[in-house]
């Protein structure tokens, strides 16, 4: 099969969707892969590793999906990439669909067959999320930490405290991958941090696990109560595939402090607060009812070569397996493949997706070849 890696071209999002190591192992297998020039650049990686490794380079992003069958990318494809997506293209990336109906519609009308990293689940879990997942939240508690401090838009407060002076007050919500990296840091360092959670089981398991953080059942009193006295709150939630629950209103914010910080991690689907909008890591924040919002995207793209590296270590074998079968026989041997396919045909095939934007959903099972 004929690969390309095109360079990301999301505004401050320099990882690359495979390193030269997952490169010469398709190689080996026969595979020819095409990357764009330049784009390993962001993480560190250098087109004459991609050469040694048997990549071919082209010059250009239209060169690489013009030669490739598959495009492995990062983040979902921007409008100049869409344009150059045709119904024999496969797209292997992170989609997030339910934030936007507009790129629902727009990629499904290609006529591709995009497979989403967020929607493959194995055995409840979502394996190719994960690593991104757990970026995201050990970044949070920093980003927030730093956020708080007075020059940054903060109310001055450090979150591990002092001796004679209390520690900051941390709220997560959810109690998934993305919101225990954000307590571990955040209990880390020493503040004082609740985790919100609604499965039983899970905060059993949080409870004997977490040290120096404590679970509250996730209702809106209990979230208000905690709202009222807090200093960063880290929205963590997730519904796979679907858009993110609106947690917090408008309301609540008018009765956090004033300068407190609000980092929200599912920004990517929507977001879990009503005020939430898209940032950039160049212009992070803004303030809504007195509260500093951090809503950045693509929030481990900061840190492009440790999540590149943590990427590639969970999508390579499914990047193996698309290309050694196809999508068709890929999905018979590896059910789990079919739930990540979000379009094919024409047709929107997850059904989170469709339900977000009200969309006919197509049940891929019964298109594919």
């Amino acid at each position: 099969m004929n690969i390309g890696i095109p360079k990301e071209i999301k505004p401050q999002e320099n990882r690359v969707s495979m390193i030269p190591g997952c490169v010469a192992e398709l190689v080996k297998r026969g595979h020819r892969v095409f990357v764009e020039r330049g784009a390993g650049d962001g993480a560190s990686y250098g087109d004459d590793q991609y050469l040694a490794a048997g990549a071919e380079i082209l010059g250009t992003a239209e060169a690489v999906f013009d030669a490739a069958e598959m495009i492995v990318k990062v983040k979902e494809p921007q409008p100049v990439e869409i344009a150059m997506l045709r119904p024999g293209h496969t797209l292997f990336t992170y989609l997030h669909l339910a934030a936007s109906k507009s790129l629902a519609e727009s990629l499904a009308a290609t006529g591709c067959t995009a497979i989403a990293y967020e929607t493959i689940e194995v055995n409840r879990h979502l394996p190719l999320l994960e690593p991104m997942s757990e970026i995201a939240g050990r970044m949070s508690s920093i980003v927030g930490a730093y956020h708080l401090a007075k020059h940054k838009g903060g109310r001055g407060c450090l979150l591990g405290g002092v001796p004679g002076v209390a520690p900051g007050r941390v709220v997560v919500l959810g109690g998934g991958t993305a919101g225990v990296n954000a307590a571990r840091v955040a209990s880390g360092i020493g503040a004082d941090v609740s985790i919100l959670e609604v499965d039983f089981e899970r905060m059993r398991f949080l409870d004997i696990t977490m040290e120096g953080a404590r679970t509250v059942y996730s209702n809106e009193a209990n979230l208000s109560e905690l709202l009222a006295r807090v200093d960063l709150v880290i929205g963590a939630v997730l519904v796979p595939g679907a858009k993110a629950p609106k947690l917090i209103t408008r309301e609540m914010l008018r009765i956090m402090p004033e300068g407190s910080v609000f980092v929200d991690i599912a920004v990517d689907q929507g977001g879990c607060a009503e005020t939430t909008r898209v940032t950039t890591h160049d212009k992070p924040t803004y303030v809504e009812e007195g509260v500093l919002h951090y809503c950045v995207a693509n929030m481990p793209g900061a840190y492009a070569r440790t999540a590149t590296q943590a990427l590639n270590n969970v999508t390579h074998r499914w990047t193996m397996l698309i290309a050694d079968n196809g999508v068709a026989r890929a999905c018979e041997t590896h059910p789990e493949l079919l739930g990540g396919i979000n379009t094919r045909g024409g047709g929107i095939t997850c059904k989170p997706v469709a339900e977000a934007h009200g969309l006919e959903f197509t049940d891929p099972a019964g298109i594919l070849d």
